[in-house]
C-alpha cells in the first residue's frame, strides 16, 4: 500500500534537513548570536562596512545600542 512509503519519506526528509539546519545554527552561534550576513552586491557590502565601523569592535555582528550610533554620525 502507498502509506508504507511515508515512514521512509519522513526519515529521508529529516536526514536532508539536518545539514542545512545545523549549518545555520553553527554560523549563528559562531558569529555572536547573529546569522551570517552575505554581501552579494556593492550596497550590501557598504552596509556591512558601515556596521563594522559603527560597532567600534571592527566586527559587523557586534552592535552598539541605538543611542550610541547617533553620536558617531
Amino acid at each position: 500500500m502507498w502509506f508504507k512509503i511515508l515512514l521512509g519519506l519522513a526519515i529521508m526528509g529529516v536526514c536532508l534537513m539536518i545539514p542545512g539546519i545545523s549549518t545555520a545554527l553553527i554560523c549563528k552561534y559562531s558569529n555572536g548570536g547573529k546569522e551570517k550576513r552575505i554581501a552579494r552586491d556593492r550596497y550590501q557590502w557598504a552596509l556591512l562596512e558601515r556596521d563594522r565601523r559603527m560597532s567600534g569592535f571592527c566586527r559587523h555582528y557586534e552592535a552598539k545600542g541605538l543611542e550610541n550610533i547617533t553620536k558617531d554620525i
